[in-house]
C-alpha cells in the first residue's frame, strides 16, 4: 500500500503562484509514476501532469503547459507541482496519484487539496 498526502493548496489571485506537494509513504516502490489530477466543480477529474521515477518522462495537459512544472525528489518520496500564472479556471481540487507503471491507471490516490484562484 502507498499513502499519499497532498499539501500546499490555498487561495491565490489570478497571475499568482502556488506549489503543491505530495508525500508518499508505505510501499513507495509502487509509486514509480506519480501524477497530479484536478477536479473542478461540476466537471470530471482530469489529468494535469505526470512524471516517471527518473524524471525523464513528463507529460502535461495542454491547458497547463508553460505554466505548471511537475518534479519529484525520490529521496523525500515527494512530488511537486509548481503552478505559475494561475487562472480562475485552474480552480479545482488537486489530487496526487501513484502507479507502479506508465499507464492511465493509478492504484493510489491522495485526499486532495483545494486550489482557488480569484479573478
Amino acid at each position: 500500500q502507498v499513502q499519499l498526502v497532498e499539501s500546499g493548496g490555498g487561495l491565490v489571485q489570478a497571475g499568482g503562484s502556488l506549489r503543491l506537494s505530495c508525500a508518499a509513504s508505505g510501499r513507495t516502490v509502487s509509486a514509480a509514476v506519480m501524477a497530479w489530477f484536478r477536479q473542478a466543480p461540476g466537471k470530471e477529474r482530469a489529468s494535469v501532469a505526470r512524471i516517471s521515477w527518473s524524471g525523464r518522462n513528463i507529460e502535461y495537459a495542454d491547458s497547463v503547459k508553460g505554466r505548471f512544472t511537475i518534479s519529484r525528489d525520490n529521496a523525500k518520496n515527494t512530488v511537486y507541482l509548481q503552478m505559475n500564472n494561475l487562472k480562475p479556471e485552474d480552480t479545482a481540487i488537486y489530487y496526487c496519484a501513484a502507479s507502479s507503471r506508465w499507464s492511465n491507471e493509478y492504484s493510489y490516490w491522495g485526499q486532495g487539496t483545494q486550489v482557488t484562484v480569484s479573478s
